[in-house]
């Protein structure tokens, strides 16, 4: 297939499932060995003013900040400064909860790995609270962001904060440190405490001027007031309740939660993207100027925990291993948070990067849209699935053992039945509510179809007493409510 054939199958399957009703603006791009192959913008970045999207057009990037942190921690450990194996408290000495001791066995390895053991806690929005509530349009925002569930939670503005909630909170693991994987969106906000201690200067001056500046980053920054004057910056739309259904409004408003900016809060373009993936595909340099060592990129992309049978958790990225990704590895992260839909990819062997950047939240068509184009690239149907699951036949007992309602203090609710031989776990936001039919893929382990080739991994962990306890959804692992029944 040559190039003009490849784009235009893709561009005629994306134009079909990208809904301008929930994807108001969208930019793709992909390099091939650091050259600029192919970009693309859907819809505008401002609708109304019907404003033009460009490869220097700034989104948020929301969780790929995760792995600019990982980067700056594997810098100070180059300088001597500390090592991913020290104890947190070493760094951190108030870090601690309900049991110190296993908190003091929880390294900054654990944090840059989501391998912990903390649970999916509310901290973020507590982080966030001040913003909300100082967002115009706070009044229309569903679930978790809503003024009930907001107003509910204690503000936590600084790092001081952050590790004084965790102190209070009385959480226990979700097993020993090393031994389990949940996202974790207070380890990252952490890190970034780390980085402020070690180095000597605020987190966000850290990242630009041993990350951003050295890689030629001009268009990215944690603050739209950082960038230069006249850089476009695309308009937000996150969704309100209109009658009943779910309905993409603007709302410019940048959210902000200075004690987790480590987390996820990160603005770039495209252009600039395409220069920190970079970073991953040549083991360390962004143009001809080194970021960090080949043994520093290696650790961030080893698969240090197991997530399924295919993807695992490096250092601030997904990785799948070779040759698990159609033939070859596949090196990603994705980010999402008001306004905001991003997913970056890394293809080590084929020397390609690619990243979407989408200016509206829960655009479930940002992963798909970046697949999609992979796929056409490689002459593959362009629906075609990510991985090949093997089938499996489950135990009706097992089955049965299921059926529940999941939820974590992070907001998150799902819910499991089985009707018949067919499990569906439902999930709902506010007043709007999707289910969806869980594919069996092997013991305790099931996928859930997202549609135009997606999955997301569904896994039941058991107890010491083989009783399903916990569900991970999300990359997040949710208790069980009846486990006790």
């Amino acid at each position: 297939m040559n190039k003009e054939n490849w784009t235009l199958v893709f561009e005629d399957y994306a134009n079909k499932i990208l809904d301008p009703k929930m994807v108001p603006g969208a930019i793709i791009a992909l390099a091939k060995d650091g050259e600029q192959i192919y970009e693309h913008a859907f819809g505008y970045s401002d609708v109304e003013l019907q404003k033009e999207i460009t490869l220097d057009t700034v989104f948020g990037i929301g969780s790929i900040t995760k792995s600019f942190s990982c980067i700056a921690i594997l810098q100070l450990q180059e300088a001597g400064k500390l090592s991913v194996t020290d104890p947190v408290v070493t760094h951190l000495p108030q870090f601690r909860f309900g049991d110190e001791e296993a908190s003091g066995q929880i390294a900054i390895h654990h944090f840059m790995s989501n391998s912990s053991g903390i649970p999916p806690l509310s901290s973020l929005f507590g982080a966030m609270r001040r913003s909300i509530e100082g967002d115009p349009d706070y009044s229309h925002f569903l679930p978790p962001f809503d003024t009930k569930s907001i107003q509910e939670l204690a503000y936590i503005d600084t790092y001081d904060d952050l590790l004084a909630y965790l102190s209070a909170s009385g959480l226990s693991l979700l097993g020993g440190a090393g031994s389990q994987f949940s996202y974790s969106n207070d380890a990252f906000g952490l890190l970034g405490a780390i980085i402020e201690k070690v180095s000597g200067m605020p987190y966000e001056v850290y990242v630009k001027k041993h990350i951003l500046e050295p890689a030629g980053m001009t268009n990215t920054g944690f603050s739209i007031s950082d960038l230069p004057e006249d850089t476009a910056i695309s308009t937000l739309y996150t969704k309100r309740l209109t009658d009943g259904k779910p309905e993409l409004f603007a709302s410019p408003y940048w959210l902000d939660a200075p004690a987790q900016r480590a987390a996820g809060f990160l603005k770039s373009t495209a252009r600039d993207m395409l220069r920190f993936a970079e970073i991953f595909r040549t083991g360390g340099c962004a143009g001809d100027v080194r970021i960090l060592s080949e043994v520093s990129v290696t650790q961030m992309m080893t698969p240090h925990i197991g997530i399924d049978s295919f993807i695992h958790y490096g250092y601030g990225l997904f990785i799948t291993p070779s040759p698990h990704y159609h033939g070859g590895s596949l090196v990603e992260h994705s980010g999402g948070i008001k306004g905001v839909s991003a997913q970056m990819h890394i293809l080590p062997e084929a020397g390609i990067t690619g990243i979407v950047l989408i200016n509206a939240d829960g655009a479930f068509a940002v992963r798909g849209l970046l697949a999609a184009a992979l796929n056409a690239l490689h002459e593959r149907p362009v629906d075609t699935p990510e991985f090949s699951y093997p089938s499996y036949v489950p135990g009706t007992p097992a089955m049965t053992e299921y059926s529940g309602d999941y939820s974590s203090s992070e907001g998150s609710r799902v819910s499991v039945s089985l009707s018949g031989e067919t499990l569906t776990i439902s999930v709902k936001m506010g007043e709007i509510e999707r289910a969806i039919p869980l594919v069996p893929v092997g013991p305790d382990q099931f996928i859930a179809e997202l549609g135009h080739g997606m999955s997301n991994s569904v896994i039941f962990y058991r107890d010491e007493n083989r009783r399903v306890c916990r569900i991970l959804f999300g990359f997040r692992q949710l208790t069980k409510a009846d486990r006790k029944s």
